[in-house]
């Protein structure tokens, strides 16, 4: 799993055969992090659903999820650039879900920029603006793009 790849870190290029093993997301730091072999590799600061607190429960709650779940494909033509899709809802998900009469909802992805926002890439960054997706600017995209394969777990914390 994973292609050799050169990584930036802390601004200094940093030359690494890697295969990223884990990605792992905070979302009280707005932090999401590669990792292999339990070791940082790389941040990012992400922006997450215009209400970010809390486990996803229904579609259009503008939620992230928390928990572990895999990136199980690539969407080159993304409404938001390119997209990582993210395994969610999984089967307690969606019993959580129907025992509360509701629908889990789906299509939660790391993606890119919002092309019709007036801000600028790293202003985006500043706001939870998304449905409850993961959002990085879109140079950020093209790296995960690279360097992320399908099938990496990603682990979801509040």
């Amino acid at each position: 799993m994973g292609l050799a790849v050169t990584l930036l870190i802390a601004s200094h290029a940093v030359s690494a055969a890697i295969a990223v093993d884990l990605v792992k997301v905070t979302k009280s730091a707005n932090k999401m992090q590669l990792l292999h072999q339990g070791k940082v590799v790389k941040s990012y600061h992400v922006a997450f659903g215009d209400n970010p607190v809390g486990h996803k429960l229904n579609e259009g709650d503008e939620r992230t999820p928390e928990g572990r779940y895999i990136l199980d494909y690539k969407k080159a033509d993304s409404a938001f650039y390119r997209s990582i899709h993210i395994s969610y809802p999984n089967d307690a998900d969606k019993i959580r879900a129907r025992a509360l009469g509701l629908s889990a909802g789906g299509l939660i992805m790391i993606h890119g920029e919002n092309p019709n926002s007036k801000l600028s890439p790293l202003e985006q960054q500043q706001y939870n603006w998304t449905n409850g997706c993961i959002a990085v600017t879109n140079k950020e995209m093209d790296e995960l793009w690279r360097i992320l394969d399908v099938g990496t777990p990603i682990e979801i914390y509040p």
